[in-house]
């Protein structure tokens, strides 16, 4: 099931599991663990797109492996908050994972993730072709860190 709000997302997500980050984009799919305790956030794999049942099933390969309670997508909103053909793109995305799992999906708002994600690198002194290796779940990690941050700020909810 789909959830707009974070605070509904945490309500559904399974206790004592971990989550998985994605930064779904137009050729690739950053992903992101955290921890059981939902504390911190690992950057984990970029997959490279190709048919969706290919990306859908390697998503759930994850999530099985791991134990997972739950996935939050990064929603690509414009810096006015308004919502445009990625935006569409990414709850596409998702309306078709909930056709394959019964696993909680939330939204959380990725502007500047990429961003940030690049700064840190940058900071890093992170060499360009790693850098272009790397950014997708790096920004997946700065997506996941968000929500879990939020979530542990509205009460340890789980």
């Amino acid at each position: 099931m789909i959830h707009e709000e974070i605070e509904d997302f945490a309500a559904a997500c399974a206790p004592g599991t971990a989550l998985i980050g994605l930064d779904y984009g137009e050729r690739t799919i950053g992903v992101a663990v955290s921890d059981g305790f939902r504390a911190v956030a690992s950057p984990l794999e970029t997959i490279r797109r190709r048919k969706f049942g290919a990306d859908a099933a390697r998503l759930l390969e994850i999530a099985t492996d791991r134990g997972i309670g739950g996935l939050v997508i990064g929603l690509p909103r414009n810096m006015d908050g308004s919502e445009g053909p990625r935006c569409q793109s990414t709850r596409a995305f998702a309306r078709n994972l909930t056709r394959l799992t019964d696993l909680p999906i939330g939204f959380w708002d990725e502007r500047l993730s990429t961003v940030a994600a690049e700064r840190a690198l940058l900071e890093a002194d992170t060499s360009r072709k790693r850098r272009a290796e790397v950014i997708d779940h790096v920004a997946a990690g700065y997506i996941l860190q968000g929500a879990l941050d939020r979530m542990r700020h509205l009460g340890g909810r789980e």
